[in-house]
């Protein structure tokens, strides 16, 4: 069986991974807060751990692995959103305006992550569906002393969990001294987080021992994560961003109610994005959502290409430079696989399940796509790009009759130029030539010109409409 090494964030330490039960392997990813489409920050790990999720389904199989991550539908953004509907006079109850707005939003989401190539998890928990086992388990974090109520808020005890902070590796005098905390009269202590909030009658609630309100962020993913997965699992994932105090918290709480249980084995966290080497950010005049590309015409697996050329351990770099790189293998990759005609091999290359296998190393494998294309071998070049998420069985042959459509039109060109070449010998006059493929190549067509003859074909930027001048 492969031998899978992840970087563990709680131990600090690359390990073997050991599944708990290989017959009922089970992972556990923080998803979206659906009140807006998904910007590219958002979307490194949903690449991340789709490429883990193909690995583990690859190595285990599929009826043997367990995906699941959630949406977050109860959240002050989507409450404000809700509420400036209601004031412009959209139909509906407060709470029938966030469901619909929160219906668009997943949807939204689903379109985009699809773009990119990304499997769905084997389950997508809603949070405000799970209301109930929230509040059950902040009941027991009550009855055991982790937990108190004032005022109709619930908090945690943070300095009742003694290995608070292990996972971020701070203590709980570094976080008093340098954390943002909420200060409120009813906290016994400022590091204390909230489980259970009130709701006036301007917001969504549910029933509850501690009066109507809404559950806090990070009692959510306890309580999903229990129900669907159990005290223990093998694998947590998300963004770095997540690790504190989100992360932390989900691990206090959970450990305080199951404290026999481990939680998670494995934690495992990516890093954040850049744009041309800056923090992605509206101010600056960068920032942008996974639609945003798609719209401009950047396809999803040159998305997903430019994630997965940086290990998720590192810092990606979001540039048109990577861009450009990314559009251009794939193109050739596809001509490749187009021009050979032959269906895929019957599974990814050893070489390419052992690069994934190895902390997920992206970059080593988009390396040994390099290799097997170089070699020629179209076959196993489509299995691979399977493999990875890039192009699909469905997705490919798509772009091989993209491929063929653009080159069926491009035929005329080819016979016009060579037509126009052949007076040119005869002249000795060849600026006709040279006016005629000047338009072709910045409309992005590959022209090639030898004793045979000419050919013509469409480059990775290619654009049909700047060859409207030739018509």
């Amino acid at each position: 069986m492969t031998d899978i090494r992840l970087t563990n964030t709680k131990t600090k330490a690359l390990e073997r991974f050991t599944p708990i039960d290989p017959e009922n392997l089970r992972l556990y990813v923080c998803g979206p807060t659906v009140y807006d489409r998904a910007h590219l920050g958002n979307a490194r790990p949903v690449v991340v751990f789709d490429l883990l999720f193909r690995l583990l389904r690859h190595v285990y199989g599929a009826d043997h692995v367990t995906y699941v991550r959630n949406f977050t539908d109860v959240d002050d953004k989507i409450n404000a959103e809700a509420q400036r509907r209601r004031a412009g006079g959209a139909p509906g109850t407060l709470e029938e305006l966030i469901r619909a707005r929160t219906e668009e939003t997943i949807a939204w989401y689903h379109a985009d992550m699809d773009a990119l190539g990304a499997l769905r998890p084997t389950r997508e928990p809603r949070a405000t569906d799970y209301i109930a086992q929230m509040v059950e388990m902040i009941g027991q974090l009550i009855a055991s002393g982790h937990a108190y109520a004032r005022e109709g808020h619930v908090l945690f005890r943070v300095r009742s969990y003694k290995d608070y902070g292990a996972l971020s590796g701070r203590s709980v005098d570094d976080m008093i001294a340098g954390a943002r905390v909420e200060v409120a009269p009813f906290k016994e202590d400022p590091l204390d987080f909230v489980l259970w909030k009130p709701s006036d009658a301007g917001l969504p609630g549910w029933d509850s021992p501690w009066g109507r309100g809404r559950p806090g962020w990070h009692i959510e993913c306890s309580a999903m994560s229990y129900e669907l997965l159990g005290a223990t699992f093998d694998i947590h994932g998300g963004g770095i961003d997540l690790q504190f105090p989100h992360h932390e918290n989900e691990i206090a709480q959970s450990m305080c109610v199951h404290p026999e249980a481990g939680f998670a084995k494995v934690w495992m966290h990516n890093e954040m994005l850049l744009v041309e080497g800056r923090k992605m950010s509206k101010s600056l005049g960068n920032f942008f959502t996974v639609r945003d590309l798609l719209d401009q015409g950047v396809p999803g697996e040159v998305i997903r290409f430019v994630i997965l050329m940086t290990h998720y351990g590192k810092p990606m770099d979001w540039t048109e430079e990577k861009r450009a790189l990314a559009a251009e293998k794939l193109a050739r990759w596809v001509d490749l696989i187009a021009r050979a005609g032959a269906g895929a091999a019957s599974g990814p290359s050893d070489a390419l399940v052992a690069a994934v296998a190895d902390d997920l190393n992206s970059h080593a494998a988009l390396v040994v796509l390099d290799v097997v294309a170089a070699r020629g071998d179209a076959a196993q070049l489509a299995a691979d790009l399977d493999f990875l998420g890039l192009l699909s069985p469905e997705a490919l042959a798509a772009r091989v009759a993209e491929r063929a459509d653009r080159t069926a039109g491009l035929r005329g060109l080819g016979d016009r130029l060579q037509a126009e070449r052949e007076r040119a010998k005869a002249a000795k006059d060849f600026s006709g030539v040279d006016r005629l493929k000047a338009v072709l190549t910045a409309a992005g067509v590959v022209v090639q010109m030898g004793k045979d003859g000419v050919t013509l074909e469409p480059g990775p930027d290619f654009d049909a409409t700047k060859l409207e001048a030739l018509k």
